[in-house]
């Protein structure tokens, strides 16, 4: 289970690193060009990658999957290394808490019609530069902008099932 907000503010009052893990969903279009899946924020409506706090008896990589089947309705494999990190200020009820995020890189084998939070996320394919763009936390726009797909992880000989599919849906 997720940590509570309320651990959250809590370690964040004893000055403790408040933590979340994130996936960068990733494709190759028909180019050969790599493009990465953004998902609109459930509040705010800005666009983000799928995140959340670290689970129980789960790794980072475990956590960051099940976070983007979760908000973008993606499943595929995590690649074992991060991609990088990136901080940001999360509005709680009366406060601010920096946050520091790991970031995974998912490479995306299907895209679900239907997924959990689909009535209350958008998500759109983008090229990398595009999407950094379109992000507000300027750490994770870079880290976007700059992502690097492993060659040994990943080839582009590969066909992708979910290319092909809707761009923004």
């Amino acid at each position: 289970m997720a940590a509570s907000k309320k651990k959250v503010v809590r370690k964040a009052r004893k000055g403790d690193r408040i933590r979340q893990v994130a996936a960068i969903p990733f494709r190759l279009n028909e180019h050969g060009d790599v493009e990465v899946m953004l998902v609109t924020s459930r509040t705010t409506r800005r666009f983000i990658v799928p995140k959340g706090w670290p689970m129980k008896g789960k790794s980072g990589r475990k956590a960051a999957t099940i976070e983007a089947q979760e908000e973008a309705g993606v499943l595929g494999k995590t690649l074992k290394q991060p991609a990088g990190t990136y901080c940001y200020w999360k509005r709680l009820a009366n406060r601010f808490v920096r946050v520091d995020v790991v970031v995974y890189l998912l490479e995306v084998s299907e895209e679900l019609a239907d997924w959990e939070e689909s009535k209350r996320r958008q998500r759109a394919w983008l090229a990398p530069a595009d999407a950094a763009v379109l992000i507000d936390e300027p750490d994770l726009s870079t880290l976007v902008r700059n992502v690097r797909i492993p060659k040994l992880e990943y080839s582009s000989k590969k066909k992708n099932p979910a290319f092909g599919k809707d761009h923004a849906q």
